[in-house]
């Protein structure tokens, strides 16, 4: 799929109105990691009537990651109805994107008087067993999440790093409270988690 290219913030809000679902992919050109997650996000196909597919190259275009607070790239922003919802960050294989896409596609609209979910992510490594036990409490409590793998992204391990002060896996940023290690009591009390 061919990912349209965003030349300014101005742009992006012009492309955004009147969508229901977008999603925007921060790069930097020349980047391995970058050129990972861009390679692998075009593989992917979305019909382009359900979901706009957009990119920006941060070496061009600088007034896009400092509003979203984007510190490493490559980055995944998502967008419901023209309003930011959510990012994913490194470069994940193409069916990861395709199910992150297709989820956001049909995951249902709040209910009235519903609060939004706090925005959750997970900072793992692939052979991490407590990061596997917390993503799957997460999952089993309908908690939407974005997994990121450490182990294949420096960026992100450096992010997690100046947020915690601490290198080890699991860590669940959680609106940008840090929880290190599987802390089950302090995840279910600030989600709202009962069990």
């Amino acid at each position: 799929m061919e990912l349209l290219k965003v030349n300014s913030y101005l742009e992006l809000q012009e492309k955004l109105k009147g969508t229901e679902r977008a999603f925007l992919l921060l790069y930097k050109e020349g980047s391995p990691q970058s050129e990972c997650a861009l390679k692998n996000l075009e593989s992917v196909e979305i019909p382009a009537d359900k979901v706009v597919m957009m990119k920006a190259n941060v070496g061009e275009v600088r007034d896009i990651h400092p509003v979203y607070n984007v510190s490493s790239v490559p980055t995944l922003l998502e967008f419901n109805g023209g309003e930011f919802k959510n990012v994913v960050k490194g470069c994940n294989p193409p069916d990861y994107y395709r199910a992150y896409i297709e989820n956001s596609l049909f995951s249902s609209p709040l209910a009235e008087g519903e609060a939004p979910q706090k925005r959750v992510t997970v900072y793992t490594t692939p052979t991490c067993t407590w990061c596997n036990a917390l993503k799957a409490h997460l999952r089993k409590h309908g908690i939407r999440f974005t997994e990121v793998d450490v182990a294949s992204d420096p960026n992100a391990a450096e992010e997690m790093v100046s947020k915690s002060g601490q290198r080890g896996v699991p860590q669940a940023d959680i609106d940008g409270e840090i929880i290190v290690g599987f802390d089950k009591v302090r995840i279910n009390r600030i989600l709202g988690i009962n069990g």
